[in-house]
């Protein structure tokens, strides 16, 4: 008589997914794409993000569902987790990976926690490497070493799409210095919100409009910043020509008016 081996049980699915890896890898891009296979409720944790949270902004219009977290909710996120809730925490490329170990020991005490690093395809050894539990190559060109980081929130600040496009153009073309990545959420004077991605390499930059109401009066209360990653940065030149490239107080409210009246006029038209 033969006795059957017992099959291994398998893994609980992980309740807390940790993601890091290189700048421009495609750490938020991957934390879309889970976002999108969850059913459960979700909660969005990016440490470090201070007050230039672009990532989480974007996110929580695409998926008005999820919870944003922000630094010193820790304990209220373990909370959650408790409950059933499914965490999504995105370490950036700038922090010391060992920085969130409390959190995550803390958590995978008592739930099944998963580190995932995105990594470029010919990098055998890293600190991602040894941080991880699930390593995922992908193909990376950029040089990640040696970085520079510069945020600034300018909520309130309205732009043209002539000014937005200088703007944009002298950041990404190396007048401030060598960028490898830059990414911003920036106002228009017709009430739209968009998002702008740039990583070296790109053809393009990506210009995509934010799901959010349109604004039209007054300046904007709403989050609206930019990042800057890349080499020697003058970051004082970066905050100048944002200061030269936003539309005035005048400026503004004239084309708020204008678009109210058209708007106005168009409603009468249609009844």
């Amino acid at each position: 008589m033969s006795i059957a081996t017992p099959q291994k049980s398998a893994e609980p699915p992980a309740q807390v997914l940790a993601i890091a890896g290189a700048v421009g890898i495609g750490k938020t891009g991957w934390v879309y794409q889970q976002i999108e296979q969850i059913s459960s409720p979700v909660i969005y944790f990016c440490p470090n993000a201070s007050n230039v949270p672009i990532d989480a902004t974007c996110l929580l219009a695409e998926f008005p569902h999820v919870q944003i977290f922000t630094d010193s909710q820790e304990l209220e996120l373990i909370e959650k987790v408790e409950q059933g809730v499914i965490a999504l925490i995105e370490l950036g490329f700038h922090l010391d990976l060992r920085s969130g170990d409390m959190l995550l020991d803390t958590l995978a005490d008592r739930h099944a926690c998963k580190r995932i690093a995105l990594v470029p395809s010919d990098l055998t050894s890293s600190e991602w490497h040894d941080w991880a539990d699930e390593v995922i190559e992908v193909k990376y060109d950029l040089d990640f070493h040696d970085l520079q980081i510069w945020r600034s929130p300018f909520t309130g600040q309205v732009f043209d799409p002539s000014s937005l496009n200088v703007l944009w153009y002298e950041i990404t073309q190396g007048a401030y210095g060598e960028v490898t990545r830059a990414k911003g959420i920036f106002d228009l004077f017709d009430g739209r919100a968009f998002r702008l991605d740039f990583v070296a390499g790109m053809e393009d930059s990506l210009y995509l409009p934010l799901d959010v109401p349109l604004w039209l009066d007054g300046r904007p209360e709403r989050f609206s910043g930019i990042e800057v990653v890349g080499r020697n940065l003058d970051g004082k030149a970066i905050a100048q020509c944002i200061i030269d490239c936003c539309l005035s107080e005048e400026i503004l409210l004239h084309y708020q008016n204008q678009i109210k009246q058209s708007r106005q006029q168009s409603r009468q038209i249609a009844a």
